[in-house]
């Protein structure tokens, strides 16, 4: 045998040996996956309010448009939403009757703040709109009613005045 033929038979082998023994980096396991924090259920600053719902959408409508740095995109009387933005926040301000049950007895609107996509939603800016309209709610509820009252009255008066013209006039004839 001569020396190439040797040293193609021993250099596999040399490699075959020094390959077994090099070091391996340890294999880590994969790392867990991300731990998914659950979405609250209630959020800081949900509250119940005794009062009609439609009266309470109708305050928080006018409750947003003074309050600074509020403006509402869209709202559904139907749905008792608006959507706000709030300090740069998107989030939809939510007006729902709770049923009655042993601790709600009379009619009794919830308010709370949820995401775009109706999805719970907690956080600071959310939370300080629902202290605003928790704090000027009942005032304003009444100011609602005020109003409401004036304009049933001002159409009662004004069918009144048309039925006696109406009544005139058939007097003429």
């Amino acid at each position: 045998m001569d020396r190439t033929q040797s040293l193609r038979i021993a250099l596999p082998a040399c490699l075959l040996l020094l390959a077994a023994c090099a070091s391996r980096a340890p294999v880590m396991p994969p790392p867990p996956p991300p731990v998914a924090m659950p979405v609250p259920t209630v959020t800081r600053g949900e509250f119940a309010i005794q009062a009609v719902p439609l009266d309470v959408w109708n305050a928080i409508g006018d409750i947003l448009v003074r309050t600074p740095q509020a403006s509402y995109d869209s709202r559904s009387r139907m749905l008792g939403l608006y959507s706000v933005r709030y300090r740069g926040q998107p989030l939809l301000v939510v007006a729902h009757a709770l049923p009655l049950s042993d601790t709600v007895q009379a009619l009794t609107t919830g308010v709370t703040a949820k995401s775009p996509a109706g999805a719970p939603i907690d956080s600071d800016v959310a939370a300080e709109l629902l202290a605003v309209l928790q704090r000027e709610l009942p005032a304003e509820i009444e100011r609602v009613h005020v109003r409401a009252a004036a304009a049933a009255a001002a159409e009662a008066s004004a069918a009144k005045a048309h039925k006696a013209a109406k009544k005139r006039k058939a007097k003429k004839k």
